[in-house]
């Protein structure tokens, strides 16, 4: 079954896929799943609800929504009558909802809860060019999807035809969907993907990860953000069954729960996950301890396995044995890839997940490219830890002559909605997408991103720092949570820093240190001296203009809720910046 438009999936699905948990979510404690069969229905029927209340091929109709089967379900039906899907992060500011709902000329909106409708509601009312509100969940005095399903049933044998026709007209080049990138600075601007965008991309995507119908993955990645939804088609492209995560702090239970063979993420989850087992690793004692960290020291140096000695595999196979393999039953047991993308990965925590046994495939691409411009593959030659890898098929790429990464081919976007303009300046006219990410090519085909060329600031000697490279040394340290690099024009690199508080707060306890809160804690001189060693550790390694020289250290924790991290969890640094202007200021007052 070719698949050219992403409605494809479902045929595919009934002629190759016929199962009964494709989609699955939990449901008041238990995993409730649709079978293919209802999958393809459902997306029919709420195809032609929406036909009936009169939507056309070019409206907008936004979605904004926890990640459930639900989604997929309208997805589809959308798109099988050329209605444009706009998805929207939950985690928005009312102006943020505002901006997105009324620059997409959304004709409807779909909330998932009441919590969302209370956020909702009031932008919905403000806007007369939104003519309906709906709800996922059950919620009084708000009219639900079902309905528009249930209308679709009802009139499904007088509009089948119609149905058909009009699916037999949507081409692989019409737009899909209009996502807007949640932005580290300014207004988002509204991406355009056409079919051919996001088919290209999850069939490319899907042989890689090579999943199959016996396969479980847990999607973890909000929908609404393009690798998340990549991961969801490539998924279902492979007949694999989706789980899709309650919440970020539910993703190991979820893990285990569904014995999921992968799952989808961006460096912050894996981070997080790599702290909390070595806070476990911490808490054990004597011999177990030492085993514990001489297999960590010894997955921190993995390599692939034509690059390693046979000493060191005869190690590792110990070190699995004993310690790795307890980390993926923890994680179900069967645990053995993820996607990731979005932000620069350490590249220890994917070489330790590596000798764990869970391959991380590293990628690389933006909104704008469907995402994926590079990744790496499971297996030599096709990977290069460190890298986020090779071209995947119909893409090419060149380094330009300031760095900057330029790619183009069938993953480019059509264009900014509404802004000729800012499309002008991002795609030449050769067809080269700019993508304003610094980066170099080893071996002519692994690709190195080094850093955003707009983050790139220089010092008052005229020496450039690229901030990302630096965060990322930086956060090796299990003392750093976050920091952002601060400097520019300045003599000197200096850093606002938000410390791994729990660890701080085990430390000080563990040492008799009393503390009345998290500001007396950072400030106590035994956490200021610990600290300065850690920071002049890490400094070590680094060039003379790449050194934080100061840092100020903060016991706010930075997240999408409070406006320091996109909801992609990428630092927002012009909001950082103001937030903490009187630290930052500190760090350059002449003593």
């Amino acid at each position: 079954m070719q698949v050219t438009r992403t409605f494809d999936l479902l045929d595919r699905l009934i002629s190759d896929f016929n199962r009964k948990d494709i989609l699955n979510a939990k449901t008041e404690g238990k995993w409730i799943g649709y079978s293919t069969e209802e999958y393809y229905k459902l997306s029919r029927e709420f195809a032609v609800g929406l036909m009936v209340l009169g939507y056309k091929k070019g409206d907008k109709v936004a979605t904004i929504s926890n990640n459930r089967p639900e989604w997929n379900i309208m997805d589809m039906g959308m798109a099988m009558i050329g209605v444009i899907h706009v998805p929207v992060f939950t985690s928005l500011s009312s102006n943020e909802f505002q901006y997105v709902l009324s620059h997409s000329d959304a004709k409807a909106v779909f909330v998932s809860d009441e919590g969302l409708k209370q956020k909702i509601y009031p932008v919905f009312e403000s806007l007369d060019s939104i003519k309906s509100f709906y709800s996922i969940d059950q919620i009084d005095h708000t009219a639900n999807w079902k309905e528009i399903v249930e209308l679709g049933s009802q009139n499904h044998d007088k509009y089948v035809d119609e149905l058909d026709a009009i699916m037999l007209t949507i081409q692989p080049d019409d737009c899909a969907t209009l996502i807007y990138t949640s932005g580290t600075t300014g207004l988002s601007k509204g991406v355009m993907l056409s079919h051919k965008n996001l088919v290209h991309n999850f069939i490319e995507g899907s042989k890689v990860f090579d999943l199959g119908p016996e396969d479980r993955y847990l999607s973890i990645l909000p929908l609404c953000h393009v690798g998340g939804r990549m991961g969801n088609y490539q998924t279902q492209y492979s007949g694999a069954s989706i789980y899709y995560a309650e919440s970020m702090a539910t993703i190991a239970a979820n893990m285990k729960e569904v014995n999921a063979d992968g799952f989808d993420t961006v460096p912050r989850i894996l981070e997080k996950i790599y702290d909390n087992v070595i806070a476990k690793g911490n808490k054990l004692s004597g011999t177990k301890k030492k085993i514990f960290f001489w297999a960590v020291d010894l997955g921190l140096k993995y390599k692939l396995p034509d690059e390693s000695s046979w000493w060191y595999k005869r190690k590792l196979k110990i070190a699995d044995k004993l310690i790795f393999s307890k980390w993926r039953e923890a994680l179900g047991g069967k645990m053995r890839l993820a996607g990731c993308g979005g932000a620069s990965l350490q590249s220890r925590l994917e070489r330790i997940f590596w000798a764990a046994g869970i391959r991380i495939i590293n990628m690389y691409g933006l909104t704008e490219t469907s995402p994926i411009v590079t990744m790496n593959r499971q297996e030599a030659p096709g990977v290069m830890l460190g890298s986020v890898g090779a071209l995947i098929e119909g893409v090419e790429l060149k380094i330009a002559d300031d760095g900057e990464i330029l790619c183009r081919g069938d993953n480019v976007m059509l264009g900014y909605y509404k802004d000729e303009k800012q499309t002008s300046e991002v795609i030449d006219e050769d067809g080269w997408f700019h993508t304003g990410d610094i980066g170099k090519l080893e071996k002519e085909e692994y690709l190195w991103v080094t850093d955003r060329k707009k983050e790139i600031f220089k010092l008052s000697s005229g020496k450039y720092v690229a901030p990302q490279v630096i965060e990322g040394k930086f956060k090796e340290s299990d003392y750093i949570e976050q920091l952002m690099v601060v400097g520019d024009a300045q003599k000197f690199a200096g850093a606002i820093v938000t410390p791994n508080l729990g660890l701080l707060r085990s430390w000080a306890k563990e040492n008799n240190h009393q503390f009345n809160n998290d500001q007396s804690l950072i400030e106590k001189s035994e956490i200021v001296q610990l600290f300065n060693k850690e920071i002049e550790s890490l400094n070590a390694s680094l060039g003379q203009a790449e050194k934080i020289v100061r840092y100020k250290l903060v016991k706010d924790e930075w997240g999408p809720e409070t406006g320091e991290l996109s909801p992609t969890l990428k630092l927002r640094r012009n909001f950082i910046a103001e937030k903490y202007q009187v630290q930052i200021d500190e760090l350059y007052r002449k003593n």
